[in-house]
């Protein structure tokens, strides 16, 4: 299973988007502040998100949402009481 995921960071609010095989060693890796961007703005906590069978899928998904800014304004929206916790 391949997941694509939304997580927002407790220290500042900032949003990071990511795709993953392995959903929660990927999200303790950003709490453990093992890549650079996600480091400064730990922790995180995850706000979203969806699983796909085909890596091509979720990969897929992913780039639309991080290159079609109407996709991810799309998911803010649907997500905006998620977000604002």
């Amino acid at each position: 299973m391949h997941f694509v995921y939304l997580l927002k960071s407790l220290k500042d609010g900032t949003l990071y988007l990511g795709c993953t095989s392995s959903l929660e060693k990927r999200i303790i890796e950003h709490n453990q502040g093992k890549s650079d961007f996600s480091k400064k703005h730990a922790p995180w906590k995850l706000v979203y998100s969806e699983g796909y069978y085909s890596k091509a899928d979720a990969f897929g998904r992913e780039q639309k949402l991080k290159l079609h800014a109407q996709g991810l304004r799309r998911l803010k929206d649907r997500l905006q009481h998620s977000l604002n916790v």
